[in-house]
């Protein structure tokens, strides 16, 4: 049997792969790892905003009362925000039903420990584990079987914590691309409270538009909102807002490498960048390193994924790390990546510097970036191909110092992903044609 849990939970097509039974099955194998040896254990679940989660929700509720863990439901609230409130209502877990940028035809669980933290590998193949012997669990009965108690103002609580981490945002206009997502009442408000003059996006969910044609996957109608309006800025969060992408007053987009480079250095000149690093991926651009390394910020690369990136930060003592999606993690106040958390970073360092977001995107020149995807039958026997790999090999040479390619599998469907970084796209673009023909050849020999 296949892990059931991928990169970022267990996902899967609402009612026919993730289904109600699968989610009470969850949540009975989530109680009893994560509440194991506690005199009355309590899991936080918290959703966002697809016409499934209430179906996911009651049946997961359900497998964890069964099991004599108490549930505290928060109700429609960004992934950060069930990380925030697992650690402060000293839940023993917490849940989140949500499929981040992904469709509303899909969704997910993903569970959190009680520290905040994302699961380690061997506590989801414990929980995986259980569930094989599920049937086999000694159920309680009576008095000791869980309650389900709804949490008080949720969100006003994680609002509350998001304002502490920001100054006044007066004198600035935003527009606030909720995504139709998790966001959509809680990133408006926190926004306004700190006095910024805010337009809301894409605030209006009905359980089926969430993610679609907007939110950080599409932010060129913010990019139109924002010119549209003379807006300051804009800013973009995903489905369960735990990415970010900003919009400058000229309608540009940075992504998470351009936010991370701006906060890098801001937290580096007050002195608060911890040991000067910045922890990124083997994706992030070749110009972020560029701008780093003239800022004497130390790079920290590793896999992509933003449980990598935690990884990397804890072990080494860093306080600032993210993926070019947006996915960025502040660890000195939160446990996962926040999008509305990583906005306000933003944002305060434009109140604090004076500065048009435009003028702060220069410190960092982006290189051009060809991104190429291909199905293949087996993504290990490309990986170790010689003439994959010398194909590779040529590339680099042909790009030099100025740029370079990167191949790899994805981690989650049957494809191998190419990117290509230097100065001249249209070189970028042959290049890449170039070494996804050879893929395929090798593919299409070894199917033969």
């Amino acid at each position: 049997m296949a892990r059931l849990f991928g990169t970022d939970g267990v996902r899967g097509k609402a009612n026919t792969e993730l289904t109600p039974e699968l989610a009470f099955k969850l949540g009975k194998a989530g109680a009893y790892v994560l509440g194991k040896g506690q005199e009355k254990a309590k899991i936080v679940i918290g959703k966002d905003t697809r016409i499934s989660g209430d179906m996911l929700e009651a049946a997961l509720a359900a497998g964890i009362c069964s099991m004599g863990v108490d549930v505290l439901k928060a109700g429609v609230l960004p992934t950060p925000g069930i990380a925030f409130l697992t650690r402060t209502l000293e839940a023993s877990a917490g849940v989140v039903i949500s499929a981040s940028h992904n469709p509303y035809e899909d969704n997910g669980i993903k569970f959190f420990a009680g520290s905040g933290f994302k699961l380690s590998d061997e506590l989801e193949d414990e929980i995986e584990d259980t569930l094989k012997r599920i049937d086999e669990l000694e159920l309680p009965s009576g008095g000791d079987i869980g309650s389900i108690v709804e949490v008080e103002n949720a969100s006003e609580k994680y609002a509350a914590f998001l304002k502490k981490t920001s100054v006044s945002l007066k004198g600035l206009k935003i527009i606030l691309d909720c995504a139709n997502g998790a966001a959509y009442e809680v990133g408006p408000k926190v926004l306004a409270d700190l006095g910024a003059e805010v337009i809301p996006l894409y605030n209006q969910p009905d359980g089926i538009n969430i993610n679609v044609h907007c939110g950080s996957t599409h932010p060129e109608a913010l990019a139109k909102e924002v010119l549209q309006h003379g807006a300051d800025l804009g800013l973009a969060c995903d489905g369960d807002a735990d990415r970010i992408i900003a919009v400058d007053e000229n309608g540009n987009i940075l992504d998470g490498d351009a936010i991370m480079v701006i906060c890098a250095r801001a937290l580096k000149d007050k002195g608060k960048l911890a040991h000067d690093s910045l922890v990124v991926t083997v994706m992030s651009n070749m110009g972020l390193h560029k701008a780093l390394r003239k800022a004497g910020i130390r790079i920290l690369e590793t896999k992509v994924g933003d449980r990598y990136v935690m990884e990397k930060l804890l072990e080494s003592g860093a306080i600032l790390g993210g993926e070019q999606s947006g996915h960025l993690i502040f660890l000195e106040h939160n446990t996962t990546g926040d999008g509305l958390l990583s906005g306000l970073q933003l944002l305060s360092v434009i109140k604090e510097k004076k500065a048009k977001l435009s003028e702060l995107a220069k410190q960092m020149k982006r290189f051009p970036q060809v991104l190429v995807n291909t199905s293949v039958c087996s993504k290990d026997k490309i990986m170790q191909n010689e003439q994959v790999n010398l194909k590779v090999r040529e590339v680099q040479e042909s790009l030099g110092e100025d740029g370079r390619i990167l191949v790899r599998p994805s981690g989650t469907e049957s494809l191998i992903r190419v990117m290509l970084e230097g100065p001249d796209q249209q070189e970028l673009t042959r290049l890449a044609e170039e070494v996804i023909k050879v893929v395929s050849i090798v593919d299409q020999n070894d199917l033969g």
